[in-house]
């Protein structure tokens, strides 16, 4: 169980994506999530409001167990997965925002223009779809795609299960494209060397005080769809102070995914830290 959301993983399907074979044979993995599941407690109809209280409180506590176990545990699988890519120099980024920010867009643009350059491998993660696994696949990029179901959020088994069926060379690049929503994946560490939280110019200067858990864990700020900014209200300096105020250290670049404006100081930012 999310402990920001109560929602529930159930299983998570893990499908590998080939772009060299055809899409009907693609191969479909199927994998418990470590989600709890919240406990029935049964009341005696004669019970006082005390005792209403007290079993209250201990299923809250249950619950608050559970989450701190998932957690827990959640942690563990991320510290083997990060030893995992400093042991086979792979700079993993784990790519965070909203639906509709241009993550997919930015992803292709930045495999087409650098995959004749460095190593990629591409972890999608999604509730339902393989669409953007499809779009990753035909660039002829290694590809897996994570579908949550309900889960609103990667997980670091998950993770490490992909990365096994991946066959990841060393010295690349993973990245991986999180469910949309920036709120879930700010809690649970992949083990990726850098977090990457992207958002538009259409979405708004306060994001980074209305879901500050996420911009405080990232590294790297995207303000993607520059090219709107005659079009839409936002005041980019206001955000960057916004997100300043959660996390001094945050880095920022201004693009467009579209008009190609900007994308050399994001490709200067990936050489300059995969070589570290």
């Amino acid at each position: 169980m999310c402990g920001t959301c109560g929602c529930s993983g159930g299983e998570h399907g893990v499908s590998m994506h080939n772009p060299k074979e055809v899409k009907q044979h693609e191969q479909v993995h199927h994998h418990h999530g470590e989600h709890g599941h919240p406990h029935e407690h049964t009341h005696d109809g004669h019970s006082h409001s005390h005792d209403h209280d007290h079993d209250h409180s201990h299923h809250h506590k249950k619950v608050i167990d559970v989450e701190q176990d998932i957690l827990h545990h959640n942690d563990v699988m991320a510290a083997r997965n990060r030893g995992y890519f400093e042991a086979k120099n792979i700079f993993a980024l784990n790519l965070v925002s909203s639906p509709g920010s241009g993550k997919t867009s930015l992803l292709e643009r930045t495999l087409k223009d650098l995959k004749a350059e460095i190593p990629f491998f591409v972890i999608e993660g999604d509730q339902q779809t393989l669409n953007d696994a499809n779009r990753i696949a035909a660039i002829d990029i290694p590809v897996i795609q994570i579908n949550t179901g309900k889960g609103c959020h990667l997980e670091s088994d998950a993770i490490y299960e992909a990365v096994k069926k991946l066959n990841i060379t060393d010295n690349a690049i993973l990245m991986i494209e999180n469910v949309g929503n920036l709120v879930c994946p700010s809690m649970f560490d992949l083990g990726e060397s850098k977090r990457v939280v992207i958002i538009s110019t259409t979405e708004g200067e306060d994001k980074p005080i209305k879901y500050p858990d996420m911009f405080h864990t990232s590294d790297l700020c995207i303000i993607n769809k520059i090219d709107l900014l005659p079009y839409v209200h936002i005041d980019i300096e206001k955000l960057k102070q916004y997100a300043l105020k959660v996390n001094p250290k945050l880095q920022f670049i201004e693009l467009s995914a579209t008009t190609g404006e900007g994308m050399n100081a994001w490709y200067y930012w990936l050489r300059e830290h995969k070589l570290k």
